[in-house]
């Protein structure tokens, strides 16, 4: 392996192994808690313009499986790991997680520690950082290149990602249900769980209008998960909010779609210091008082104390009690912050499906 330099835009770096392919790439640096679920994450639209550190110290002992794809793509501006396994184990591997990367054009770094890369970014907050591989040549940390890695910022993410599912669909009933998916960045599991409960999806782009969401007469609405900060998408809140205005067909939102559907109804969302990503975040039902595990990508939230009056805290996370759910008592449409279509798990809150199942049946 040839020498790779990660650069954050305080000027530490750290030094590594190149891994996936060579060259230069610039992202907000992230890191995601997940023991499991590296194929997830690196297809998850929600990842768009981010470098990506895994905190589980061996990625990779499984291979990669194209039927594990949340879209057809990665959107990861780059990939961080401590240790890359060279040598996967699996009866369903189809190709190393390195070839897989090399594949996908996506640069990345190992060998580094992560642990303390992790430390910093949970102290200092999410800041940007710079890949630079394929290169034995130190970089020069000099103001010009910490200005580059300071200027970059996330735009058009919602638009940059739309890329349709990577999934044959499950054949639906004919009495099925007709759900709407809107598509900001949808990962395939949401429009599979769908399917799994006999719903008939018509998936459709981030920009389609309010009147022709209508016109499609469906039983119900998804507001999918999606990347970048949710106040960007003003258009999108817009027509959402018209949807909300009608009041008659249930809608319900996961991660992006969660934020974007409480910004509709007058709420205000902000940027979290670090975010919340992995399989293993506790939230408390306020109802019932049970914590549930949650899988979550995200690194903006609703503030809890700007919701409405029609609108009800349903779910807290128990770390840090920033808003996680949110039931409308005014119109049929609730919404969670985390992602209970979580695939590889954990698949505590998958009930949530049924729930909205039962909002379009009552």
């Amino acid at each position: 392996m040839s020498r790779a330099y990660l650069v954050l835009a305080d000027g530490t770096v750290f030094e590594g192994q190149s891994i996936g392919a060579e060259g230069t790439t610039t992202g907000e640096t992230v890191f995601t808690t997940g023991m499991t679920g590296y194929i997830e994450t690196l297809t998850d639209p929600s990842y768009y313009g981010q470098i990506v550190t895994q905190t589980f110290p061996l990625i990779g002992n499984y291979g990669v499986m194209s039927e594990d794809f949340e879209s057809k793509k990665s959107w990861v501006s780059g990939y961080i790991v401590r240790e890359l396994c060279e040598k996967p184990s699996n009866f369903r591997c189809e190709k190393t997680l390195d070839d897989f990367l090399k594949a996908q054009g996506i640069i990345g770094i190992c060998g580094i520690d992560t642990r303390a890369l992790t430390k910093k970014l949970r102290e200092a907050g999410v800041m940007n950082g710079m890949i630079l591989s394929g290169t034995d040549k130190r970089p020069d940390v000099n103001e010009a290149l910490l200005k580059k890695i300071r200027e970059y910022s996330i735009v058009d993410a919602v638009k940059s990602v739309q890329n349709g599912s990577s999934f044959k669909p499950l054949e639906a009933e004919k009495s099925s249900k007709h759900i709407v998916l809107f598509d900001f960045g949808a990962k395939a599991n949401i429009e599979r769980e769908l399917e799994k409960r006999g719903c008939h999806v018509t998936v459709v782009p981030y920009d389609t209008k309010a009147d022709k969401v209508r016109a499609l007469e469906p039983d119900g609405i998804m507001l999918s998960n999606g990347p970048g900060d949710p106040a960007e998408n003003t258009g999108v809140i817009e027509e959402i909010k018209k949807l909300c205005d009608y009041g008659k067909i249930p809608i319900f939102g996961i991660c992006l779609g969660h934020q974007m559907l409480a910004l509709a109804r007058g709420a205000k969302t902000s940027k979290l210091k670090y975010g919340h990503r992995g399989g293993n975040h506790p939230v408390k039902d306020t109802e019932t008082g049970r914590v549930y595990i949650t899988s979550q990508n995200h690194g903006y939230a609703v503030e809890s104390s700007t919701l409405p009056d029609f609108a009800r805290l349903r779910f807290v996370n128990v770390n840090d009690e920033t808003c996680e759910g949110i039931d409308y008592t005014d119109i049929p449409a609730f919404s969670v912050q985390f992602h209970p279509e979580a695939c590889g798990g954990p698949h505590d809150t998958n009930f949530l499906f049924d729930e909205f199942i039962k909002m379009i049946e009552g």
